[in-house]
């Protein structure tokens, strides 16, 4: 489709996703592991398990999972910094948004008392980190929980559903689907929206550039409700057997 006829940078149509892959096991030593490549955003995502788990669990008898999230010096034009012991808001902010996204889909006392790290390493960046390591960590965790279902650890009704994130935006006074950088610096409107097929998990909708009416925001959450589904389906392929 050319450019003039969407705006796009990419000449995408408004709610059209960028090509996406996901490919499975790409570290031998992890749990579970997933490489999701989302347009020029590429993420590494690895699930190991941890027998262990926070204090505020350690009563529970159930377990736990949490995020961490960095990226790497050559992901974007300019060399980013490694964090070194103190991380930045921004990190702290996206991998507290992994880890909610994650356990609000999982049965946590199901899991045993164990904690499920999903690592996120951003390879390159072009937007949508977030919502790639989301998509590609639940695919990863998939994996992990898979593997104690055939060591006989857990239920085989611990797994999930799908677990998936797309950011919606406005930009030049049209609702677009997954922003690119170029996109997601320059949109009026920016919103990350996670799901499962039974439902929404967050919202997370800033007004970058001027408020956004009610018509906008119900059509960005049909936008990314479309989105999410087409991620499930795409999960589902990548995993096959594990997923059925």
């Amino acid at each position: 489709m050319p450019y003039e006829s969407t705006g796009r940078p990419d000449g995408r149509a408004p709610d059209k996703l960028r090509n996406i892959s996901i490919e499975l096991n790409v570290q031998q030593y992890a749990s579970g592991s997933a490489l999701i490549k989302w347009g020029q955003t590429h993420v590494l995502c690895a699930a190991n398990i941890d027998d262990k788990v926070p204090p505020h669990r350690a009563e529970s008898g159930g377990g736990w999972i949490s995020a961490e999230y960095a990226m790497l010096p050559g992901a974007t034009l300019t060399r980013a910094k490694r964090e070194r012991g103190k991380i930045g808001g921004r990190t702290s902010e996206i991998q507290r948004l992994i880890g909610r996204s994650l356990r609000a889909a999982v049965d946590l006392d199901a899991i045993g008392p164990r904690t499920i790290w999903i690592d996120c390493d951003v390879l390159q960046a072009d937007g949508g980190t977030r919502c790639a390591s989301i998509t590609g960590g639940y695919v990863a965790m998939r994996l992990a929980l898979s593997r104690l279902v055939d060591e006989g650890k857990i239920p085989a009704e611990a797994m999930p559903d799908p677990i998936a994130a797309v950011s919606i935006g406005v930009r030049k006074g049209q609702v677009i689907t997954d922003l690119n950088y170029i996109e997601d610096s320059s949109a009026d409107v920016d919103l990350n929206f996670v799901a499962t097929p039974a439902g929404v998990i967050e919202i997370q909708g800033t007004a970058e550039g001027r408020p956004f009416t009610r018509a906008e925001l119900d059509t960005m959450i049909d936008r990314g409700t479309a989105a999410c589904e087409q991620l499930f389906t795409m999960q589902r392929v990548a995993l096959g057997k594990v997923a059925s």
